[in-house]
């Protein structure tokens, strides 16, 4: 497991992790799912599992549910924030103590549609239609997982309208309704970015 602080008690894994922490509620939550899906869904949760139990101890076995509009949030008492993320092979997961947060991780498409870079990146699509195709598809990608950390954090999904979110190409790090985002570059090789409440 790779772990990362994005930021002062924001926290973001990657990589395999021992399937010793999860509890019975996380294997019957896979029980008579498709075998990709369950596997997927218990990767997610070690991954979690093992994130919280460096970083939030007390609450390393507190029982995941789904919040709104379906958000992971834990159980118990202590309550921090959690977000999970799949995307082929790659599970990222991210805590944050007493804030939301949200994480996303996206392998870039082989192709990206004007259209798509119009209605996600309108600002920047003549920028980006000038980049290379590889590189354009990586960057229009890194753009999306902001939005996508962004309205996971908010908890409003695709009903936050994610590609209205103004992400410029050339920024690491910046700021959307209270919230701070940051593009997650050194933690894995396809775009990451996570998302998080600037004020617990």
């Amino acid at each position: 497991m790779r772990v990362l602080e994005v930021s002062a008690g924001v926290w973001v894994a990657t990589g395999e992790a021992s399937t010793g922490r999860l509890t019975p509620a996380d294997l019957a939550t896979a029980r008579g799912r498709p075998a990709w899906r369950a596997r997927q869904l218990l990767d997610g949760r070690a991954l979690l599992r093992g994130l919280l139990a460096e970083v939030s101890p007390d609450s390393a076995d507190e029982p995941v549910m789904a919040g709104h509009n379906g958000k992971p949030v834990l159980a118990g008492r202590s309550r921090p924030g959690i977000s999970i993320s799949h995307d082929g092979e790659h599970t990222v997961v991210a805590v944050a103590p007493g804030r939301r947060v949200g994480v996303d991780v996206q392998v870039p498409p082989r192709h990206v549609g004007h259209a798509m870079v119009r209605r996600c990146a309108a600002p920047y699509a003549n920028h980006l239609s000038r980049m290379p195709a590889p590189l354009r598809h990586t960057v229009f990608t890194e753009i999306w997982t902001v939005q996508e950390a962004c309205v996971k954090t908010d908890g409003t999904g695709i009903g936050g309208r994610p590609w209205s979110i103004d992400v410029a190409p050339h920024l690491d790090h910046g700021d959307w309704r209270g919230l701070r985002w940051r593009k997650v570059r050194d933690l894995i090789d396809v775009p990451v970015a996570c998302a998080w409440e600037a004020t617990p």
